[in-house]
């Protein structure tokens, strides 16, 4: 019983001496704030300050008048405003510019394959063990009529070949180099638009048509380089502008970064504009040089001059041309290229002030950039349409955007051209002729065209690309227990 009272004693004896401690502590509290006011902040200058080392930030930061410009950050942390530059898409100097654009050449490592994924597909005769045509001194010519409005791997390749002789290649945007390690992508030089159209038809004597030949040629050769196993292709170019091109190599090549003309028939996890490229089509017509013309001598008001009635997501074509037949200064007529139909179509833009680029079996076509070269105001009316250059490009200073659920509504079109004022207009024809050169391929090829545009569209990818092969690695010498209770090493996935 005394044992009892005497823990019942040190128990209340160890509670009034916590009770005590809590008071003592909230009543010192309180004075702190009474005197101060408040609790007083930690003081950021006790803390250790390191010195930040120059680094040259690739941002994109807006100024007053709307354009990019790089920040150097120095050692003191002061921001230094870059070289005063020349207005346009590529420097003078060739610095970078307000497209992220960087002096030192794109550095680009080409496959060498055999002339029947390329310059074959043109007939072109190799002699001895040559693979390449020597471009100082003959060009094999690439067909004509709607081949060439998906020739963008020829004038790639060519670009390429030019760099191994160009006299100042700092001037360029992509330079070929000989050794992988050093490349920032790796070229595949396969013409597979080429390919589809002269060689997709199957002989009664063949078992494949010559065109599913090359691309399971190209899948097991790829797939057994060295390049590829060690970035499961992620940072290999796979050209396929053609929409029907590379139907049978696309599924096993999908991490590469392909360049097409939109995403139309292509699953979103197989291509998609985060990992892939849009290039232009080259356009059909005629440039339109020295263009005098201005709003009131381009009589007609809108144009419209091709197939009508398509498949897939083409059943707007046919909705506005009921539309929109009768109204006197529209032209909405079917259109071939027979009978001199990419002529007529030009000279037909040339005196429109909107031409309507609406979807067809495709997302895309090459009449928006016929518009472009024939600075006819673009009015695109395609829900699912990818552009060229858009990260960089703002489109809506020289086409008109329309939804293809308010397109097809009665009056709403035409409605809303007949509202767009001379003056809008004419900011927008002045834009078309500021820009038209970024769509223009040639060979060689100059500041600022298509094939430039492409490689820079290309370079911005790099970035990405090396932080998913970076981050596909991170586990390669990973070590687990073995089944006789050692230790074992994982090898990093070859494929992925």
């Amino acid at each position: 019983m005394a044992e009892k009272q005497s823990s019942s004693a040190a128990r209340k004896s160890f509670f009034a001496l916590f009770l005590t401690t809590i008071v003592l502590f909230v009543l010192s509290w309180l004075f702190v704030l009474r005197s101060t006011g408040r609790p007083r902040p930690l003081d950021r200058k006790v803390l250790t300050t390191q010195k930040l080392p120059t680094v040259f930030h690739h941002v994109k930061s807006q100024s007053s008048n709307g354009l990019s410009r790089a920040i150097l950050v120095n050692n003191g942390g002061r921001e230094k405003e870059p070289p005063k530059r020349e207005q346009g898409f590529q420097d003078k100097d060739g610095a970078m510019n307000c497209n992220g654009n960087v002096k030192e050449p794109f550095k680009i490592f080409m496959y060498d394959l055999d002339p029947e994924f390329h310059f074959g597909l043109l007939d072109w005769k190799p002699q001895g063990d040559r693979i390449w045509p020597d471009i100082r001194t003959e060009i094999p010519p690439y067909p004509e009529g709607l081949n060439l409005q998906h020739s963008i791997e020829y004038w790639l390749t060519l670009d390429l070949l030019a760099s191994e002789i160009s006299d100042n290649p700092n001037n360029r945007v992509a330079m070929r180099v000989q050794n992988s390690s050093e490349a920032d992508l790796i070229f595949v030089p396969f013409f597979s638009s080429l390919s589809y159209n002269r060689f997709s038809k199957q002989n009664p004597h063949q078992k494949k048509s010559v065109n599913k030949v090359l691309q399971a040629k190209l899948v097991k050769f790829l797939t057994a380089q060295k390049e590829w196993k060690m970035s499961g292709g992620r940072d290999h170019i796979v050209m396929a502008h053609h929409p029907n091109s590379m139907l049978d190599a696309r599924m096993q090549l999908w991490p590469s970064i392909f360049v097409l003309a939109d995403f139309g028939r292509y699953p979103l996890n197989i291509a998609n504009v985060d990992k892939d490229v849009i290039a232009p089509y080259k356009h059909m017509v005629e440039s339109y040089a020295n263009d005098t013309s201005d709003f009131d001598s381009r009589q007609t008001l809108l144009f419209f001059q091709g197939s009508i009635y398509r498949k897939d997501g083409g059943f707007a074509r046919q909705e506005l041309f009921y539309l929109l037949k009768d109204e006197k200064d529209v032209h909405f007529a079917f259109g071939s290229l027979k009978n001199n139909g990419v002529i007529k179509a030009g000279q037909g833009m040339r005196l429109s002030k909107f031409c309507l680029n609406i979807a067809g079996d495709t997302p895309s076509s090459n009449r928006l950039f016929d518009a472009i070269a024939s600075h006819c105001v673009p009015v695109i009316i395609s829900d699912d349409i990818e552009l060229p250059y858009e990260d960089i490009l703002d489109y809506s200073e020289f086409c008109v955007f329309v939804r293809t659920s308010d397109a097809v509504k009665e009056n709403f079109l035409i409605n809303l051209i007949r509202s767009i004022r001379k003056e809008e207009w004419t900011q927008m024809w002045e834009k078309l002729k500021e820009v038209e050169a970024l769509f223009e391929y040639q060979y060689p090829a100059k500041d600022g065209d298509a094939v430039q545009m492409i490689w820079q569209s290309l370079a911005r990818k790099v970035p990405g690309v090396k932080m998913k092969i970076n981050k596909s690695r991170r586990y390669s010498d990973a070590v687990v227990p073995g089944k006789d209770g050692g230790l074992r090493s994982i090898p990093a996935p070859k494929n992925f």
